[in-house]
Parts: structure tokens; C-alpha cells; sequence
């Protein structure tokens, strides 16, 4: 060993990595540690990597020729083209299939079926006659064919299979195969031979992402990286990664249930807020053509506390239970739980409630839960929502197959949604006869076959529509009501009985 690397242990030309502060939410660079990053204000962030200092990195494809600009009538039609990818479901929420040169990134829980969807989707491309790279880091080539093996792949011609976790090697078969989809799973397991950070860090994902881009856009090759998520939920490692990829995914679900949403939160070539849903079975994903029917599988119409809400995914729309139980408090601050729907929104319905309805709820505990995990992000809910609560509390059930969708504002007005006809026949086709809507969406511009519309204004309009009427003031008081922002009907509230031994 010669005297220039004797004590330092680097060969002639390098420099000695050096210590930086990394923030995993934004990708900011600190030169020392901090509990809080400057820049997007996120506590306990800023992790420590080690980075080498060597001169900048040659792009990794070389002998490109620079970009000139043309008009979008020179642009070639071929590069834009879609190409399925053998699930309607998945394609759906692509926007309508695989776009050539995007970078698909699919993030989800530990075990919810990431590579189990994507390897599917690989063998059914592959199945096509398209070419198909399928880099893993975290298994071995004999794992992989276990679950292919499972999952009915088949043995595609076309599919390459590599077990690899060196970046380097990676992009050389991606130029050797030129595929037409490239699956990396994950991005995590992946390491550059020109960083000395530690695989999955946040200078090592970036890099990653930095090299694999340019090759999607010279090849055309559709790349999809599977990615972790964090234990809040969302992908592990700098949030600008996704602004870097095309189209984000997460795929969705409770370990212990058999189907799977897949959620588009971004997409460069399509509507945000698609769903696609799956069911876990033996021989893999299986896609759901009619996911209301399967949410609403085990409804009973005559169950206190439960309603029947139209909910819009993207541009599907799906009916869906949700479910209230509210009951005496035992503490002296009431207990408000809320699965699948917003924490926030039920405190402001429990509010109106108080407020317009005269309803006791500050002596209540209120628990909602949205059945089979979907979550509902839209305000058209909240009406489902509050008829759900109020029935709980009085016993009363909803008045046969009836579906609830409308906006609560806090006077007790009840606003529109949109796209109502999507969502009316969505329940009609399920065998629902009747619904209650906000009347600034009626009249409808075409009628719903053995649909009852009924159009209502107030929060306290609907209530008249329980199986028991409840107890309202005179029809004059009641009109002056939304007028003078006074409480609307006073409601006769059903108390249970209290327990033996309490005072």
C-alpha cells in the first residue's frame, strides 16, 4: 500500500465521506443535527448519512443527444399510446393503461399485496408478447418463482427475472433488454455503487430516482417502484420524490380483510382520487367489477344507526354503510371516534346537533365507523352520517332501502353535491327505491327508473323521513326556522336506561 493510502484507507483521487443531515420528509440538507427542519417544519426528521465528496456524477445515459424543441404536431402519436396492463381495475386507476416512459410508484403497508399486484401485473404484460424486466433486492430468484408459481403466472417468453440490488447492474440490462416494463421491487433494497450511503437513505432513493427517470424517457419503458411506508402512512423517504415520478399509488387495506384498494393520489396522465379495488385470493389479486354490492354484502335495512351513502371515488361512484352508536357518556368530557371519516367533521355535526336540534350530545358518546374500510374524504357524507347518529340515538331505522348523500353546513342547511345522476344510479341499479338529496341539486335533468327522489333543505327535513316521525314544531314555526338561524325541530331524544349501580 503506498504512503498516500497507508493511513487513510481511500485510494488516490477520493476524499474522505464526509457526515451530512438529511430531513426525510422534504430532502433538505442541514450541516448539523436539528429536532425541527427549516424548511417544511416537520419534527424529528433529519436523520445523519454519510455522502462521498468525488466530482459530480456523469448522467448515466451516455451519448444522448441534447433536446431540441418541436412543435407538439412533430412529437411522435407512438409515445403516448397506452398499453394494458391486464387489470381493467389497475388501468382504471392509470387512467386508462400504461403510458410509455412514466415512472409508476406504488407505496402500501408491509404484506397488503405490492409485490403480489405488481408481479401479476409483469406476467400479464409479459403474456402480451411485451417485454418485461423484474428487478428484485429483497428476495432471491427462487422466492419470486414461488409466488409465481402460486399466482398462475405462466412462464412467459418475455419475461426477464433478475435478482439484484446494485443500481448500476440494473440500468446496464434495462439497456441491454430496452423492456417495455421495468418492475423494482424495492426502492428501498436498491444502492448506487457511487454513493457510500446506506441502501433505502434518502440521498440513495433520490439518486435512484435521478438516474431511473432519464432512462424511462429514452427507452420509453414504463418503470414501477415499489416503495415502504412510514408508520404514519406515507411513503419512506423525501416527499419530493413524489413530485419526481408520474403517478403515485398506495394500495390500501386491513391485513385481516381479504379485498384491496388501490388509491391514485397523483397522475400526470389522469384523474387523482381513482379507486381500483381488488380481493385477496388464493391464486392472488382479483379484481372487483361491482364494489358496492361488496361493501354492502352484509347491510340489513332494518338496523338502527346504519345508512347508506353514495360516495365518489375519482369518477366512480360506490354505495357504502356507515355505521353510529351513541350512548351516554360515563366521562365528563364525551368521547367523539371516528373510522373512516374525518375526526374534524363528526366534532362539527355533534356540534350542529346541539346547536340546531336541541339533541343532548354533550352528554354522549358518538362513535362512527365507515363499513369495509373505505374512507370517505367528501363532505357528501355528512348527511348519511348525521341520520346515522340520530337514528342510534332515538332507535329508530331509516325507512326501507333508502340512500343518503348531502353536505351539513353549520346553520343546518343541508348543500349540494356533485354529480348526483352518477351516484342515483349507482343505487338504483343495486335495488335501492328511494333518496334523500339536497334539493338545490333537484330537479334532475333525466329521471332515475324506480328511483323516489326526495329533495330536502334542512337537516331536520330529513329526519322526517325515520320510520317514526319524530316530534316537530308547528309547519308555520318550522318555515321561519331557516330564516332566523333558530334551533329547527325539537326532538324527543330516547335516553337508555342507566346501568344498576350508577348514581
Amino acid at each position: 500500500m503506498c504512503a498516500s493510502t497507508r493511513h487513510t484507507g481511500y485510494a488516490i483521487g477520493m476524499a474522505k465521506p464526509k457526515t451530512i443531515y438529511t430531513c426525510e420528509a422534504c430532502g433538505s440538507q442541514f450541516p448539523r443535527w436539528m429536532g425541527r427542519c427549516t424548511e417544511c417544519e416537520a419534527w424529528n426528521t433529519i436523520v445523519e448519512e454519510m455522502v462521498s465528496t468525488v466530482a459530480p456524477l456523469p448522467p448515466v445515459a451516455q451519448g444522448r443527444a441534447a433536446a431540441q424543441p418541436m412543435r407538439l404536431s412533430e412529437v411522435p402519436a407512438s409515445a403516448g399510446n397506452r398499453s394494458s396492463s391486464g387489470f381493467a381495475e389497475f388501468d382504471r386507476v392509470l387512467g386508462g393503461g400504461l403510458v410509455p416512459g412514466s415512472v409508476i410508484l406504488l407505496g402500501g403497508d408491509p404484506g397488503i399485496g405490492k409485490s403480489t399486484l405488481m408481479l401479476q401485473v409483469a406476467a400479464r404484460v409479459a403474456a402480451t408478447g411485451q417485454s418485461v424486466l423484474y428487478a428484485t433486492g429483497e428476495e432471491s430468484a427462487q422466492q419470486v418463482k414461488l409466488r409465481a408459481e402460486r399466482l398462475g403466472a405462466g412462464d412467459p417468453e418475455t419475461f426477464r427475472l433478475m435478482a439484484e440490488n446494485d443500481l448500476e447492474r440494473i440500468i446496464a440490462a434495462i439497456n441491454d433488454l430496452r423492456p417495455n416494463l421495468v418492475v423494482i421491487d424495492s426502492i428501498q433494497a436498491i444502492s448506487s455503487s457511487q454513493l457510500a450511503a446506506a441502501p433505502g437513505s434518502v440521498s440513495q432513493i433520490r439518486h435512484i430516482t435521478n438516474q431511473l427517470i432519464p432512462i424511462a424517457k429514452q427507452h420509453l419503458t414504463t418503470i414501477g417502484l415499489i416503495g415502504h411506508v412510514t408508520k404514519e402512512g406515507s411513503l419512506a423517504g423525501p416527499r419530493v420524490l413524489e413530485h419526481m415520478v408520474d403517478v403515485v399509488l398506495y394500495c390500501e387495506g386491513e391485513r385481516f380483510r381479504t379485498y384491496r384498494l388501490l388509491r391514485g393520489v397523483k397522475n400526470r396522465f389522469g384523474a387523482t382520487d381513482e379507486v381500483g379495488v381488488f380481493e385477496m385470493a388464493e391464486g392472488g389479486l382479483v379484481e372487483v367489477e361491482n364494489p358496492s354490492a361488496l361493501f354492502l354484502a352484509e347491510y340489513e335495512a332494518e338496523s338502527t344507526g346504519s345508512a347508506i351513502i353514495a360516495t365518489l371515488e375519482g369518477t366512480r361512484p360506490m354505495l357504502v354503510e356507515v355505521q353510529a352508536l351513541a350512548y351516554p357518556a360515563t366521562a365528563a368530557v364525551p368521547r367523539r371516534a371516528a373510522t373512516g371519516y374525518e375526526y374534524n367533521r363528526l366534532v362539527q355535526l355533534a356540534a350542529v346537533f346541539e346547536k340546531r336540534l336541541g339533541l343532548p350530545l354533550g352528554k354522549a358518546d358518538v362513535l362512527v365507523n365507515v363499513v369495509g374500510g373505505l374512507r370517505i374524504g367528501e363532505p357528501a357524507g355528512d348527511l348519511g352520517i348525521a341520520m346515522a347518529i340520530i337514528s342510534s340515538l332515538r332507535g329508530v331505522p331509516l325507512t326501507g332501502r333508502t340512500v343518503v348523500m348531502g353536505e351539513v353546513g353549520l346553520a343546518g342547511e343541508v348543500r349540494r353535491v356533485h354529480q348526483l345522476e352518477p351516484r342515483l344510479r349507482e343505487a338504483a341499479k343495486l335495488g335501492f327505491r328511494r333518496a334523500l338529496v339536497p334539493a338545490k341539486n333537484l330537479p334532475l335533468r333525466s329521471p332515475i327508473p324506480d328511483l323516489e327522489v326526495i329533495g330536502v333543505d334542512r337537516i331536520w327535513d330529513a329526519l322526517r323521513h325515520l320510520r317514526e316521525q319524530v316530534t316537530t314544531e308547528p309547519a308555520a314555526d318550522r318555515a321561519t326556522a331557516p330564516h332566523t338561524g333558530e334551533p329547527g325541530p325539537a326532538v324527543t331524544v330516547v335516553q337508555p336506561a342507566r346501568r344498576p349501580g350508577r348514581s
